[in-house]
């Protein structure tokens, strides 16, 4: 099986994060943030990696650190279960719809980090939730995963949404990329022979 386990301990936080990603999208997340945890289920439940999160984080500041750290250690995970790359996707894409929110994402398992964030938020909160922590989430997981990851909302008015689609869309095009090819099960998806 391709999984891993990560354990990050900061000053700010303690992290916990373990995923299988050859799993079928169960998750057992419980990072403090409720909001952050219900995007965390739905990354695993539609990238059908299981995911299983413990987070404790600095709360009394707010939830910035904890946010960014588990799309740390969440990337660190990814990166670290994925090993050689041989045989994978590599690729994957999706747009997803969710009543009046439209976004789309495409990403790349190069070894290459880059973000291409085209997302904005009516609102500044979710409830409690700070939207601008959405970006920080997937900074972090692109960085660390060693993913080149472009999001953008193509349409859609409400905050929820618009970070539940986010994270829907990327979760569909990361079960793609992570997918094996049994065309290409022993080979780099590339031609540089490294990845």
């Amino acid at each position: 099986m391709r999984s891993a386990s990560i354990t990050r301990t900061t000053a700010e936080t303690s992290i916990e994060v373990e995923v299988n990603l050859d799993g079928t999208g169960r998750y057992d997340n419980q990072t403090g943030v409720g909001f952050f945890d219900h995007m965390l289920d739905q990354l695993s439940r539609h990238s059908l990696i299981d995911m299983t999160v413990r987070a404790k984080g600095d709360y009394h500041i707010d939830d910035h650190h904890t946010v960014e750290d588990t799309g740390i250690a969440l990337g660190q995970a990814i990166a670290q279960a994925l090993g050689d790359k041989k045989g994978i996707n590599r690729y994957g894409h999706f747009a997803l719809a969710m009543d009046e929110t439209q976004v789309g994402c495409a990403l790349d398992l190069s070894a290459r980090p880059f973000l291409v964030w085209n997302i904005a938020f009516p609102s500044a909160k979710i409830g409690t939730f700070d939207t601008e922590l959405v970006r920080e989430f997937f900074q972090a997981l692109a960085m660390h995963g060693g993913i080149t990851l472009h999001l953008d909302l193509k349409h859609g008015f409400n905050s929820h949404h618009i970070a539940e689609t986010t994270f829907k869309a990327c979760a569909r095009a990361l079960r793609m990329a992570v997918e094996t090819d049994p065309r290409m099960a022993s080979a780099l998806p590339s031609t540089k022979g490294a990845l």
